[in-house]
């Protein structure tokens, strides 16, 4: 197999699946093709895509394509998204896990100063955090930590890319 006809594969899976995909799922298709190989033709692709309205990223240990932020309003408006928006509070918790994980639900209370179980069970259900597994105290409360759909829906590679938790800080003035 060639390599433009498996960059064409590629392609192809990106859009045909509509989420992220991962390099091991891809070596199972392409047994043949070292992994280093195919990161670099979908580095490829991804260059191919530069000044289009769609775009390839590496997001959450893997890709996906995705259309470019400055077109976001048109396809919004034109699929009319029913918006799923996480309530402040959510958003605050899910923050404290991001940075703080694997972290109890007391822990996160005892840093938000509020009972946190509403949040909590929102960002179960919408798949943004997992029990992580216990911590080794009595009780053995949950760890909660966040998921790679949590990387996927903020676009992030990895953890890494977070902000640094003193800018959070500072934009929110809390510094």
């Amino acid at each position: 197999m060639t390599n433009g006809l498996i960059k064409k594969a590629l392609e192809a899976i990106l859009l045909a699946s509509g989420k992220t995909i991962k390099l091991k799922e891809l070596k199972v298709l392409f047994p043949e093709v070292p992994e280093e190989d195919l990161r670099n033709l979908l580095y490829e692709l991804a260059l191919e895509y530069q000044g289009r309205g769609i775009r390839i990223r590496e997001v959450a240990g893997g890709f996906r394509m995705e259309t470019v932020p400055e077109v976001s309003e048109y396809v919004r408006a034109y699929l009319k998204p029913k918006p799923q928006r996480l309530s402040r509070a959510a958003l605050e918790t899910l923050a404290v896990i991001a940075y703080y994980q694997p972290i109890t639900r007391a822990e996160i209370e005892r840093m938000r100063g509020v009972d946190a179980s509403a949040s909590l069970k929102i960002l179960l259900e919408r798949e943004l955090i997992r029990v992580v597994g216990r911590k080794e105290v009595p009780g053995r409360p949950l760890l909660y930590g966040t998921t790679e759909k949590f990387l996927e829906v903020f676009g992030l590679k990895d953890l890494r890319d977070l902000p640094p938790l003193e800018e959070l800080k500072r934009l929110s003035g809390r510094a």
